[in-house]
């Protein structure tokens, strides 16, 4: 199994701390968010890992990493990063977002799946946003549930989906070969989708969910696995420090 960390974006919303550095090199007591991530994902045997990077390539530095620069991340958002290197995705492949950290637990977890394409879902997750003043719970990348199956994946709430159970993918995804598959062909045939994509305004701004979502609809099942353990997404200053309470060693 390989790894492909998307690891592209600008992090602007942590301000000074990433003026001159990658958002993934942040320190979480004393060790790095990627840093932490290449640790667990070692730990279970998983070595052939590729970082797609953006901004700051150069500061990147860990040894026996693949390293693919994202020449156009200022053009895209995260699924243009992530198919930037779509000929990786071949056989079976850990997707995850390089600004989350999470306990062995939460790894192990989505591994045991034998789907085709699996994703880490939260089912607690709005404990998690319930005392905090700024926007993020919008910002959540939902899962709604129709008789224990996915049926949604999004960002942007309607009314129809307060009426179902919801969880929060957290941003690991687990292809088999089959799913690896699935999902290339899928972003194959709508890459030149013009106009709203999903919850994105264009293809351009399309999230790894759009086309997630877009599996959904074309009726290919999407399993979720509920995760045990300890995660956190690290966006905001906030979160850096609600993370350094949660993971201190």
């Amino acid at each position: 199994m390989k790894a492909i960390v998307i690891a592209a974006g600008e992090g602007s919303r942590m301000g000074k701390l990433t003026k001159n550095i990658p958002k993934p090199l942040v320190l979480i007591n004393g060790k790095s968010i990627i840093e932490r991530q290449l640790s667990i994902l070692k730990q279970n045997g998983i070595l052939d890992i590729i970082i797609i990077t953006g901004p700051h390539h150069e500061k990147f530095n860990f040894e026996k990493i693949r390293y693919v620069r994202d020449e156009n991340f200022l053009e895209h958002d995260q699924l243009g990063s992530l198919v930037s290197v779509k000929k990786e995705i071949d056989g079976d492949v850990l997707v995850l977002f390089a600004d989350i950290i999470f306990e062995n637990t939460v790894l192990t977890k989505i591994l045991e799946s034998k789907s085709d394409i699996s994703i880490a879902v939260d089912m607690n997750w709005e404990r998690t946003y319930a005392s905090r003043p700024d926007s993020s719970f919008d910002e959540a990348d939902k899962v709604r549930f129709e008789q224990g199956n996915v049926s949604r994946i999004f960002k942007t709430m309607i009314e129809e989906d307060k009426k179902f159970e919801i969880g929060e993918f957290i941003g690991l995804m687990k292809l088999s070969k089959n799913g690896s598959k699935q999902l290339v062909d899928c972003y194959e045939k709508i890459h030149t989708h013009e106009g709203k994509f999903h919850d994105a305004q264009s293809m351009k701004k399309a999230k790894l969910i759009d086309l997630l979502q877009e599996l959904i609809e074309n009726k290919i099942k999407i399993d979720a696995i509920p995760i045990t353990g300890e995660w956190c997404e690290i966006d905001t200053e906030e979160d850096l420090e609600i993370a350094k309470k949660k993971f201190i060693g």
